[in-house]
C-alpha cells in the first residue's frame, strides 16, 4: 500500500491528512510527519499502517492534554482521570461513535507530560496550597483531604505545609470574618467552621479574641 497524498488540514495547519491508496487514512501532527518519515510514495504493509495510526491517536490526545494541562496545575491523578473520560467514544453530529482511544495510548501520553514537566505533581500541590490560602480560609484538615482525593501523598503535602508559612490561625479568622455576620447564633458559627475542619479549641480561641 502506498502514500499517494499529504494534505495540510483546513482548520488545522498543525495536522495534514495522509490517504493511502488514494482514500483517506488517518491524520498525523506535522512534528510527526516528519519524525515517522512520511512521504508520497513510501509503500508500507497494513501492520506498518496500523501502527502509525495508533501514533496518530496519540498525537491527537497529546495535542488535547497539553491544553488542558496549560489551563493550571494538574495532579497526575487528575491527568490520568482526564485522559481516561476523553479517551472514551463519544457521538459526532452525524450520531455516529468515535473510537475509543487505547488505555495505553493515555498511559503514554501522561507519560510524555511528566517527563516533559507539564504534569508535577509537587507543583501542582504547592498551586493548590497557595490559591486556597489566598483566596479564603481553609483548613489544614480540609487541604489535606482535598489534595489527597487528587492522588497527593501525605509527605508531599506536610512538606508544601512546612514551606509555605500558612498559619491555621490565619486560615481561621479569613473564615470567621466572612462568615460571622451569617451565624448570630455562636453555636451555630462554630458548628459549620468546625465542619470545615478546624479544631474546637482554636475556634473558641478565635471567637474569643474577637469579641
Amino acid at each position: 500500500m502506498k502514500i499517494t497524498s499529504v494534505e495540510l488540514q483546513a482548520k488545522n495547519k498543525n495536522r495534514v491528512n495522509v490517504h493511502v491508496d488514494g482514500t483517506y487514512r488517518f491524520s498525523l501532527d506535522v512534528f510527526q510527519l516528519g519524525e515517522l518519515g512520511i512521504k508520497v510514495g513510501r509503500d508500507y504493509s497494513e501492520a506498518e499502517l496500523v501502527e502509525i495510526e495508533r501514533e496518530s491517536q496519540f498525537g491527537k490526545l497529546y495535542s488535547r492534554a497539553l491544553v488542558w494541562a496549560f489551563t493550571r496545575p494538574h495532579s497526575e491523578r487528575e491527568t490520568r482521570d482526564y485522559l481516561r473520560r476523553v479517551s472514551l467514544p463519544r457521538r459526532k453530529k452525524n450520531g455516529e461513535l468515535t473510537d475509543a482511544t487505547p488505555p495505553d495510548i493515555g498511559e503514554r501520553v501522561l507519560e510524555r507530560l511528566t517527563q516533559k514537566g507539564y504534569v508535577n505533581d509537587l507543583r501542582f500541590t504547592q498551586f493548590w496550597i497557595e490559591n486556597r490560602n489566598l483566596t479564603k480560609g481553609v483548613s489544614r484538615r480540609k487541604l489535606n483531604a482535598e489534595l489527597m482525593s487528587k492522588g497527593i501523598t501525605s509527605g508531599m503535602i506536610n512538606e508544601v505545609l512546612a514551606e509555605s508559612g500558612r498559619s491555621e490561625d490565619d486560615e481561621l479568622r479569613k473564615v470567621i470574618a466572612k462568615k460571622a455576620s451569617h451565624y448570630p447564633d455562636e453555636q451555630k458559627l462554630i458548628a459549620y467552621l468546625a465542619r470545615q475542619g478546624f479544631a474546637y479549641d482554636d475556634i473558641k480561641s478565635a471567637l474569643n479574641d474577637s469579641e
